[in-house]
């Protein structure tokens, strides 16, 4: 899969500059598409990661619940706590993301 997805990616970042008009107009372009690129790189990891980090403490949760269901309630209530912090992690690099994009 990596095979077919690497060689696709290095042509597209080498025909960005083929694209550009001339070489005065090309920078704020080209740093626009970078920019992108990259808020596109760091939302990609963010989601990524928190979604393995979520399913990491909901799976150890579970097994904890599996293995002595009368500690159900004490569980709960901290692996939600857990979750909306990773998910509110999520939420901040979308931010940070889209700051990158509008350059603020």
């Amino acid at each position: 899969m990596m095979k077919r997805i690497l060689p696709l990616l290095v042509m597209v970042m080498v025909a960005a500059p083929a694209f550009a008009a001339d070489a005065a107009g090309a920078e704020p372009t080209m740093v626009k598409g970078l920019l992108a690129i990259a808020a596109g790189i760091a939302i990609s990891f963010a989601a990524g990661l928190g979604a393995i980090g979520q399913s990491r403490g909901l799976a150890a949760a579970l097994e904890g619940i599996a293995r002595n269901p009368s500690a159900s309630g004490k569980l709960v209530t901290p692996m939600i706590i857990g979750l909306a912090l990773i998910e509110s992690l999520v939420i901040y690099a979308l931010v940070i993301a889209l700051m990158i994009v509008l350059k603020l």
